[in-house]
């Protein structure tokens, strides 16, 4: 499939500097290139493309919001969203996986590790030699992290982990997991702690690989641990504060989510504007028709309002801002509005958009998951009047 690879600048409700402009342009390429032609293959078969994700890391895209000094990219957050969004236009497959490893699990030994920690492990994660798992959800634990039954329990200069976490994204290939676990179960969220554990790690490892609706070519997996003995030099941060700072690297991810919504939704408008140009139906392009060009007007609009939410934060977050109601708001935004326009698009394509020959069919089950993942939209919610509540409190 040959991608339209027209000016990026009409794409964009704005201006970008002419560096972010060549950055766009050279994932855009490398999309058509290396992801494009494979992409509903590995969907089918469920294959995690490590070679593509591999070139990626010799790109410097595995390191994005990584400072030069320790490998990575040194760029900002405004560029990780374009990032994210041309990767996911094509595949959220890759999306994801890149967002999982950035934001999430690199990010959180950037964000929380001491200097030996940062030394040690972020330099191979963001060469792409290292692959990133972040692992904070459990089968009876998903909104309600206090609720978490995962231990690691301190034994002389080593912790020793128990328990199984579920859906972690990249769990099967990472390198490197972060891993949150109780380590004082009275004291609730505050009781929770940070872990950096390796591949191979004796008592350690993935279980069961999920077979799922959409973003198939993601890896998406159990982690077990039994009887896992990590290094107290693993420990990230102080012991207790692993949910603090959990939540300091879902405000960065949510944003990471946002993209991946963006990505999915600006593919799924982009074949339909193709595929109504060349439908003909009572002797006419469907495009013709006022109906039809209604719903485009609806789609583009709302895909550019998303946008716009997801950049302020990214912008935000890149001056050192608190991001947490604005990354919320963008997640929130950006994932509902994406589901509306793969569905819309499906319409346009009619009976062609149900069968796999056509990619909207793909958007269409990948685009589900930015709903759930890193915080559902009803978590979203909850942030959001939590953080506007905090400005405009009851004076009752």
């Amino acid at each position: 499939m040959q991608l339209d690879l027209e000016p990026v600048e009409t794409l964009y409700p704005f201006v970008l500097t002419e560096e972010q402009e060549h950055l766009r342009r050279e994932i855009r390429e490398f999309a058509a290139q290396e992801i494009a032609p494979y992409r509903a293959a590995w969907d089918e078969a469920s294959e995690f493309p490590l070679a593509t994700v591999k070139k990626l890391g010799a790109m410097g895209l595995l390191g994005v919001v990584i400072p030069s000094e320790y490998g990575g990219a040194g760029l900002g957050y405004v560029d990780y969203v374009l990032v994210i969004e041309e990767l996911s236009s094509v595949d959220g497959s890759l999306g994801l996986t890149m967002a999982a490893h950035n934001s999430l699990g690199t990010n959180h030994i950037f964000l929380a590790g001491n200097e030996a920690q940062k030394r040690e492990f972020i330099p191979r994660l963001a060469s792409g030699e290292f692959l990133a798992a972040w692992a904070l959800t459990e089968p009876g634990s998903g909104s309600d992290a206090s609720s978490a039954r995962t231990t690691a329990v301190k034994k002389g200069d080593r912790y020793v982990l128990n328990g199984n976490k579920t859906f972690i994204t990249n769990g099967h290939y990472a390198d490197v997991s972060v891993v949150i676990a109780v380590t004082d179960k009275s004291k609730g969220t505050h009781g929770l702690s940070a872990f950096v554990v390796e591949k191979g790690a004796k008592g350690f490892r993935a279980g069961k690989k999920e077979n799922k609706l959409g973003l198939r070519a993601s890896d998406t997996s159990e982690l077990i641990f039994e009887d896992c003995e990590v290094p107290e030099e693993n420990l990230l941060g102080a012991e207790g504060e692993g949910f603090i700072d959990a939540m300091r690297v879902l405000d960065g991810g949510r944003i990471s989510i946002a993209a991946l919504a963006l990505g999915i939704a600006r593919g799924a408008l982009d074949s339909a504007l193709t595929y109504v140009k060349e439908r003909r139906q009572f002797g006419k392009a469907i495009a013709e028709f006022q109906g039809i060009q209604w719903k485009l007007a609806d789609m583009a609009t709302e895909l550019d309002a998303a946008r716009l939410l997801t950049q302020r934060a990214a912008v935000l977050k890149d001056a050192g801002r608190k991001v947490t109601r604005e990354s919320s708001m963008a997640k929130l935004f950006a994932s509902e509005v994406a589901v509306r326009i793969c569905d819309e698009a499906v319409q346009l394509f009619g009976g062609y958009g149900f069968i796999k020959d056509y990619p909207v069919e793909k958007f269409y089950r990948d685009v589900k998951l930015c709903t759930i993942g890193e915080g559902t939209s009803e978590i979203q919610r909850m942030v959001i009047a939590r953080e506007i509540l905090k400005v405009h409190p009851s004076r009752g």
